[in-house]
């Protein structure tokens, strides 16, 4: 009476068994893909070339090797180097002002 009125049959089963990449080891994915593992890891992005070595990015296209950690090192420095600029830039316009002050005082001291 309430029987299921969608029962679709099972279809076969697969003439071939499963071609997924995901079970080969390192050997057959060399000789399948052609991915070498023996190099570090390379990533090209229009011009730009970078190489992933000791847990880094490490950029090849600037001509020079520059490491991840040293640009971040130098903005660091760079923004200290900012901060303490401004602090110098406000304590000499603190000192005119006291030396602007001291003048005016003793002129006007003078004129008594």
């Amino acid at each position: 009476m309430f029987r299921n009125k969608f029962s679709p049959k099972k279809g076969p089963n697969r003439k071939f068994p499963s071609m997924s990449n995901l079970n080969l080891d390192a050997t057959e994915k060399q000789q399948e893909f052609g991915i070498d593992m023996s190099g570090p890891l390379k990533l090209r992005l229009g011009s730009n070339e970078m190489i992933f070595a000791d847990g880094q990015w490490i950029s090849e296209s600037t001509g020079g090797v520059t490491n991840h950690r040293e640009i971040v090192q130098t903005k660091k420095e760079n923004q200290h180097v900012s901060e303490e600029n401004n602090l110098l830039k406000i304590k000499i316009e603190l000192l005119l002002d006291m030396v602007s002050t001291a003048c005016s005082s003793r002129t006007s001291l003078l004129q008594l």
